[in-house]
C-alpha cells in the first residue's frame, strides 16, 4: 500500500499466524489437525485467578495504571523471581507491560540502532527477526543443530559476536525446539559473553514453566553478566492466560 511505511512494508507477515490459519481452514473442511502453530496452553484460566480478576474489578482497579505498572505488583514480581530464580531485581527495575510480545520489542527498540547486529540461535521464533528489522539491526542467526539438542555451543556464540554486536535474543525453555538448556550450558555461554562487556543480553524466559526436565535456569542468574541482561517473563503461557 502506498501509504504505509517503508519500515511496515519491510516486515514479513507472521509464520505463526498463518499456519494458524491454515489450521483453522483444514478444520472447518473436516481435516483431523493437532495445531501446534501458536503457544497457547490447553486448559482454562485457573479459577482463584479469574475470581482475583472479577475482584479486582468489583474494587474499581480500572483507571490509568503507573506506565511501569503497580508498585505492589512490580514488588511482588521482585519477590518471586528471588525466591524462585535467585534473582535479586529491585521493584523499579521492573516493567509491566500488555505481554511478552511488546517487551522484546521495546527492548530491542531501545537498545538497537540501525547497522548493530543481533545474535538469534535458531530455530527461533519467528517475530524475533522482525523485531530486529523494525529497529534497522542486522539479525545475525546462529544454526542449532538436532544433534546438539538444537543449542548453540560456545564455540558457534564466539564466532557469530563481532564489533557490530549490540545484542543476543536468548530463549530457554525454547520455542519451537522445547529444549532446555542446563546451568552448566548456560555457564559456558556466559564464560564467552563475559569477554564482551558491550554485548546485550536479552532473554526470553516466557515459557519457564513449560519445562519437563525438572529444572530451569535463567541467565540473569549469573553475576558476570547480570547487569546487562534483560529477562522477558509473564503469566501467559504458565497460567493460560494469553487472551488476557
Amino acid at each position: 500500500m502506498e501509504h504505509i511505511s517503508d519500515r511496515v512494508n519491510a516486515l514479513a507477515p507472521s509464520q505463526t499466524l498463518a499456519m494458524s490459519q491454515k489450521s483453522q481452514e483444514l478444520k472447518a473442511r473436516g481435516v483431523d489437525v493437532i495445531n501446534l502453530s501458536v503457544g497457547e496452553p490447553d486448559f482454562n484460566t485457573p479459577n482463584h485467578i479469574k475470581t482475583a480478576a472479577v475482584k479486582a474489578i468489583d474494587d474499581n482497579f480500572s483507571f490509568y495504571t503507573p506506565v511501569p505498572g503497580y508498585m505492589s505488583l512490580r514488588k511482588a514480581i521482585s519477590e518471586t523471581l528471588k525466591k524462585e530464580n535467585g534473582i535479586d531485581f529491585a521493584p523499579e527495575q521492573i516493567v509491566v507491560s500488555g505481554g511478552a510480545k511488546q517487551s522484546l520489542c521495546n527492548v530491542v527498540l531501545a537498545v538497537v540502532n540501525p547497522g548493530d547486529e543481533v545474535v538469534i540461535p535458531t530455530p527461533a521464533w519467528v517475530s524475533y527477526v522482525e523485531m530486529v528489522n523494525l529497529a534497522g539491526g542486522k539479525s545475525v542467526e546462529v544454526p542449532a543443530t538436532i544433534e546438539n539438542d538444537f543449542k548453540i555451543t560456545p564455540e558457534q556464540l564466539r564466532s557469530a559476536l563481532t564489533p557490530r554486536t549490540r545484542l543476543i535474543m536468548f530463549n530457554s525453555p525454547s520455542n519451537p525446539t522445547g529444549s532446555v538448556y542446563s546451568r552448566e550450558e548456560l555457564q559456558a555461554l556466559v564464560d564467552v559473553l563475559a569477554y564482551y562487556p558491550d554485548v546485550l543480553v536479552l532473554s526470553d524466559e516466557i515459557y519457564e514453566h513449560i519445562n519437563f526436565t525438572g529444572s530451569f535456569t535463567s541467565m540473569a542468574s549469573f553475576e558476570a553478566i547480570a547487569d546487562r541482561t534483560a529477562i522477558v517473563n509473564g503469566v501467559s503461557k504458565a497460567y493460560a492466560m494469553t487472551g488476557w
